[in-house]
């Protein structure tokens, strides 16, 4: 060690501090870039994303290699470290110098490189794989003994290596990524992901309306009150029954309606005849929207009627209202809302028992609990636990609810106000 040039060693030294500071800054950036910006980054075809993830396809023989080659450069250093110690200062100043070694090593070989590596994963990541490919292959019968022994010793343990862990993500956790994705993407394309999201855990019977609202033909009416109901429909489609609306007959097109009347042929016997064309499509009450809209598609169908258990009709729902809980409502204030909501001066609003609680939250922007009962009647009896009596007043997630009306044991118009706005305590 005396005859060598002082310069060879110092620079074996410097070599080893570098090359821990590569192992270590590597594996940071490989095992904390982002995989599903990786995988993107592979099917456009780049070479280093592409070899990447066949390393983290394996990450045991991955960290088997970046340890084995830091190990290495650590124990080169520290060899280095001491040759130099004895050759220059004696073996009393060993303890000292292996000590400023290892505050070097700790500096700038693994915290430094190890947060550079976090913060810039990808730019390390992809350049590194180019390194760590051919590595592999050279150390592989090293790695493999390595990774043998190591892994017979996780068996024990109940952990097996091959099963990499799982990159999949819950609908829970693609929520979370879409709400962070900040200006990456727009606050209305956001709400669109998240309320297609939604579609999974939203059943039709809380978006329906309600079988009181369902507008229909009676053909036990007179023919008076039957044109009447076909004057003031506002929807293309409606049901035809005889004396209740369980006893469908089919449904009748205003289209088909409009060319029987430029004929003069419009008679009750036409109507029926009509609504005998288009049979109704009835669907259980505990369908979620997804499996629902995707019946729609293949049943060539736009608006369906929901049954409760018994058979009985309940409501109505149509591919609007779904696509409605995706793009948000078509009007600043729904048809049926504008009925059944009327704003007062002193900032509350009058509203109908019977509208449901999703309408009013996603109109308004209320907070009203959507867990339970569909409708504001419902919310409201089911927390007094009793019918109340008119003038009864409540707090429900900060709205205050008066009972204004009851009509047939039912609440028939309460008074809402919005909630105040919550304060953010830290700021």
């Amino acid at each position: 060690m005396t005859d060598v040039p002082l310069g060879l060693p110092l620079a074996g030294l410097l070599t080893s501090i570098v090359l821990a500071a590569f192992f270590s800054s590597t594996e940071t950036a490989l095992m904390s870039i982002n995989r599903y910006r990786l995988r993107h980054r592979a099917s456009q075809g780049h070479k280093g994303a592409r070899l990447a993830e066949k390393l983290l396809a394996r990450p045991d023989r991955l960290i088997g290699v970046i340890l084995l080659g830091n190990t290495l450069a650590n124990v080169a250093a520290a060899s280095i470290v001491t040759l130099l110690t004895l050759r220059i200062a004696g073996e009393h100043w060993l303890a000292a110098a292996n000590g400023v070694l290892t505050l070097v090593l700790l500096l700038f070989s693994e915290v430094g490189p190890k947060t550079y590596g976090a913060i810039h994963a990808e730019r390390l990541a992809l350049p590194a794989a180019y390194i760590y490919r051919p590595l592999l292959i050279v150390t592989y019968p090293l790695v493999w003994l390595i990774n043998g022994i190591t892994n017979a010793i996780l068996r024990m343990v109940g952990v097996s290596a091959e099963q990499a862990a799982s990159h999949s993500l819950s609908a829970e956790e693609l929520r979370t990524v879409v709400a962070e994705a900040g200006a990456l993407i727009p606050i209305k394309h956001q709400q669109m992901l998240v309320g297609i999201l939604d579609l999974e855990r939203i059943r039709v019977d809380e978006i329906m309306i309600p079988r009181s609202e369902v507008v229909g033909i009676d053909v036990d009416d007179d023919w008076e009150r039957i044109v009447a109901t076909l004057r003031e429909a506002q929807h293309t489609r409606l049901p035809v029954y005889e004396g209740d609306l369980d006893k469908m007959i089919g449904v009748l097109h205003m289209k088909r309606v409009a060319r029987e009347l430029a004929r003069g042929e419009l008679d009750r016997d036409a109507i029926l005849r009509l609504a005998r064309q288009r049979e109704p499509y009835f669907i259980p009450e505990g369908t979620t929207l997804t499996q629902q809209l995707v019946a729609f598609q293949e049943n060539h169908r736009r608006h369906a009627y929901v049954v409760d258990e018994y058979g009985d009709v309940q409501g109505l729902v149509t591919i609007d209202d779904i696509l409605e809980e995706i793009v948000g409502e078509f009007t600043s204030l729904p048809q049926a809302l504008r009925r059944d909501v009327r704003a007062e001066d002193d900032g509350s609003f009058v509203v109908a028992g019977s509208t449901t609680v999703r309408a009013l939250n996603r109109s308004l922007g209320w907070t009203l609990p959507t867990g339970g009962p569909k409708t504001l009647n419902g919310l409201v009896i089911e927390y007094l636990e009793t019918i109340p009596e008119p003038g009864t007043s409540l707090k429900l997630d900060g709205h205050r609810i008066e009972v204004l009306q009851i009509v047939d044991n039912t609440v028939r118009t309460l008074r809402v106000w919005p909630a105040a706005p919550k304060v953010d305590e830290d700021a």
